[in-house]
């Protein structure tokens, strides 16, 4: 297997382009244990990407080595949103203005490219020269494999949001 082409993409119309791609890895991938997702959660899955790609901030790397192999995409947090809601953290820790926190919405990786260190490469290419103080995501525990990269890169547990755990990640200040 030789080493997958990273491609950047930022505009909505491109993000909508993509989908056609996007759409079977993520089924794939997040059908397997321990997600066992089924076609609710890949329309959910949709749905939330048409709205995440038309907000600000909106970042999207996708992997590819023929075809689509990975994908990660996020977007800056505004103010108002509800991210932080279920944690019951400081209100100063949740303040948002559009700048300060990056979310890693997605990272997904064809099963037959794990552990080869193509997550961190995405990761690294989805936050690369993103300004924001800090970067947060939601994974799910059972996800052991994801949950110890995250770790390995420097997020901390900061609470649940059931069935998720919140983890950030510092990146300035």
């Amino acid at each position: 297997m030789e080493n997958p082409d990273f491609e950047i993409v930022t505009g909505a119309a491109s993000a909508a382009r993509a989908l056609d791609e996007i759409a079977p890895l993520y089924e794939r991938v997040f059908a397997e244990p321990p997600y066992f997702e089924g076609p609710r959660d890949l329309a959910d899955f949709l749905d939330g990407y048409e709205r995440f790609r038309t907000m600000p901030g909106f970042r999207l790397v996708l992997a590819r080595s023929g075809g689509l192999v990975g994908f990660a995409f996020g977007v800056l947090l505004q103010s108002g949103s509800r991210w932080w809601d279920r944690l019951g953290l400081d209100p100063e820790f949740t303040r948002e203005d559009g700048r300060r926190t990056f979310v890693v919405r997605e990272i997904a990786v064809a099963p037959e490219y794990r552990r080869r260190g193509l997550g961190r490469e995405l990761h690294a290419a989805v936050i690369e020269g993103i300004d924001a103080e800090r970067v947060t995501l939601a994974v799910r525990p059972e996800a052991e494999a994801a949950v110890r990269m995250y770790e390995a890169l420097g997020y901390r547990d900061v609470g649940a949001m059931t069935p998720y755990r919140c983890m950030v990640r510092r990146l300035r200040g």
